[in-house]
């Protein structure tokens, strides 16, 4: 069965409002709702080549005006048309480019402004998918209508969400007082807080950032986990580029603060896990079959934490976990980024550290890397029990990739040598 299966047709269909939009290019404009129509009707993979080829013409369009390779429609495009161009990737297939990531738009790393950001796009990420679980379950929406799970799921899904969620709703204060016997209507009545302190920005870049590939419901959820799992490396990048700063200009005590803080903010993220656990493996599989291309293993920001507790050892650093990130593994052949490791091994060499301080910092760094490594053990088990021994998408080699990357050194101080 294709995705043509679920096709409604609208008076006005996203070609037509697109020829008009043509006629005006305003940005401000474009029919945004009618093209995501399309797109949620059928699934990415199986859009129209004809809506594709006038949405190329947009594209092309803004490029004639001069419009930047930033700006929120063009973003949108690039996500949109991602199979269409050929480079379909797991950044576009997450829709990244359109999410304000921490750290992702500052000139420097402020450490409580990114665990702000983080805290709030996980709260409108992971709300979200249990607005939609919802509306689904209550048969108010006709959106990823394949394999619907039944109210035990959903349940589930709500009682996980709130775990993964509670730290974030005391810091911000969002929906913090709502508290009750039951974790379902608790559940519920958070997500409506969240959803009534949106701004419009936050409403549009949730819409946008929402393009499965197929008409499974269980990529709804999918795609908000990942989504959540990218903004927790990318604030855990900011924790931890301040913590070697800091270290390195003599504050140690911080230093140890900081990569206590980042084990905290890894350590609430597991329950995603636990979130993720609840798909049906055999959703996961039917559409699975058409994210070919798109692998976690091109996450730039899970490559920079690593590498910034510890310079990758060369064959790993030349072994398809790096060169799926040729950005992050260009600045580490140019040097271009320091890392936990080399600072303290630097500053040990040095005599800079006190018995007390090394201790400290040490025991600190070994807690955070302890805390990856079994984010990385439930990663491979849940892999497993989705995958079984199937390769990977993305060109890897799917579990068997994962099973050996669990001891990959994290932070290693054995041979007492800085890197260069």
């Amino acid at each position: 069965m294709t995705g043509e299966t679920f096709r409604r047709h609208s008076p006005m269909t996203a070609m037509q409002t697109l020829e008009k939009w043509l006629t005006v290019q305003n940005p401000h404009t474009f029919p945004y709702e009618s093209v995501i129509q399309e797109y949620h009707l059928v699934g990415k993979h199986f859009v129209e080549k004809e809506l594709l080829f006038r949405l190329g013409k947009v594209r092309d369009a803004l490029s004639a005006n001069g419009a930047a390779a930033s700006t929120p429609l063009r973003s949108f495009l690039d996500v949109a048309l991602d199979k269409h161009d050929g480079r379909y990737d797991y950044l576009t297939y997450t829709g990244l480019s359109l999410l304000a990531l921490p750290g992702a738009h500052r000139d420097g790393d402020d450490v409580c402004e990114a665990l702000h950001q983080r805290d709030r796009l996980v709260l409108l990420l992971v709300t979200d998918a249990l607005r939609f679980e919802r509306a689904a379950a209550a048969r108010t929406t006709l959106f990823l209508p394949r394999m619907r799970p039944d109210w035990r799921v959903v349940a589930k899904r709500c009682r996980l969400g709130l775990r993964v969620t509670n730290g974030m709703f005391d810091r911000i204060g969002v929906g913090s007082s709502l508290t009750g016997q039951d974790p379902v209507e608790v559940a519920w009545a958070r997500c409506a807080a969240v959803c009534d302190a949106r701004s419009v920005s936050e409403r549009i870049a949730l819409r946008l950032s929402m393009l499965p590939v197929y008409v499974v419901h269980d990529e709804y959820l999918f795609i908000r986990v990942l989504q959540s799992f990218e903004a927790t490396f990318a604030l855990l990048v900011v924790q931890l580029r301040v913590a070697i700063e800091t270290f390195k200009s003599g504050d140690m005590l911080a230093a140890t603060l900081l990569v206590d803080a980042a084990r905290s903010i890894l350590h609430e993220s597991a329950p995603l896990f636990s979130l993720l656990a609840t798909m049906q493996v055999e959703s996961f599989g039917l559409f699975r079959q058409f994210t070919d291309g798109a692998s976690a293993i091109q996450s730039e920001n899970y490559k920079t934490m690593e590498s910034l507790c510890r310079w990758p050892d060369g064959d790993r650093l030349d072994s398809l976990a790096y060169r799926s990130v040729p950005t992050v593994r260009r600045r580490l052949q140019d040097g271009d980024q320091p890392s936990l490791e080399g600072a303290y091994l630097i500053a040990s060499a040095a005599g800079r550290l006190t018995p007390a301080q090394d201790q400290a910092f040490t025991t600190a760094v070994m807690r955070f890397a302890a805390v990856l490594k079994q984010w990385r053990r439930t990663h491979y088990h849940l892999a497993v029990r989705m995958l079984g021994e199937a390769t990977g998408t993305g060109q890897t080699e799917g579990t068997p990739y994962l099973r050996k990357v669990i001891d990959v050194p994290i932070f290693d101080v054995s041979g007492r040598k800085a890197q260069p």
